[in-house]
């Protein structure tokens, strides 16, 4: 485990379901931090280094569904491993803040509450990828799933995308809302590090509540933003 002084350095992930405008608003927070002169880097799990990116195409085109969740999971776990070790843990060390898009409560809520894997299988990943570099603080973005669907068909329209969506996305209504309740399950379970922020609002206004929690959290945060 690396030895790193919480005040020189934040890991801040985010985690929700399909569509609820992570991306959006890990975008919006390096640019806060930025104005506060605050050094930080964006990454995204699955992905962040070129071995893990090259196991989300795998994934995320659909070529390991065929394995099942168990198998998924450890294809999740040795990305982030990767990840961790040669992104994450090196940004903290340095004094970099490291913002991600989604991180180890995926896995947990993706093929773990949702998909069935067994809680023990993901506990042993998680203590092997983590190596003690778990996140200060996880933002869980809320959001009704049939609302974020018209989004996720939105997005895809306008980019012409409707036949290519990852294939996690494709899956029915009904899996999308043991999705949700499986991170809102995530996220009472942690309290100490989670916070459940309602997504279904404007982005500037989201962005606000989610500067809002920073700064109660963090200290070193001043209080005045400016979108």
């Amino acid at each position: 485990m690396l030895d790193r002084s919480p005040q020189k350095a934040r890991f801040i992930t985010f985690e929700g379901g399909e569509g609820v405008g992570k991306s959006t608003q890990v975008k919006r927070l390096l640019a806060s931090l930025a104005r506060q002169s605050i050094a930080a880097v964006r990454t995204r799990e699955p992905g962040g280094t070129s071995k893990a990116e090259a196991v989300r195409a795998f994934i995320l085109q659909g070529r390991s569904e065929a394995w099942g969740p168990g198998a998924e999971a450890v294809l999740f776990a040795a990305a982030r491993y990767n990840h961790v070790s040669e992104l994450i843990a090196p940004n903290l060390t340095a004094g970099r803040w490291v913002i991600s898009d989604r991180f180890a409560d995926s896995t947990r809520a993706y093929q773990g509450l949702t998909g069935g894997v067994d809680v023990r299988l993901i506990d042993a990943l998680e203590i092997l990828a983590l190596d003690g570099n778990k996140p200060d603080l996880t933002i869980v973005l809320d959001m009704d799933p049939e609302a974020a669907f018209r989004r996720v068909l939105e997005r895809e329209t306008e980019a012409a995308l409707v036949a290519t969506g990852d294939r996690f996305e494709k899956e029915d209504l009904e899996w999308h809302r043991r999705l949700r309740d499986a991170f809102l399950a995530i996220a009472r379970n942690n309290a100490e590090r989670c916070v459940i922020i309602p997504a279904n609002q404007t982005e500037d206004a989201l962005e606000q509540e989610i500067w809002d929690v920073m700064v109660r959290r963090f200290p070193e945060l001043q209080f005045e933003h400016t979108a």
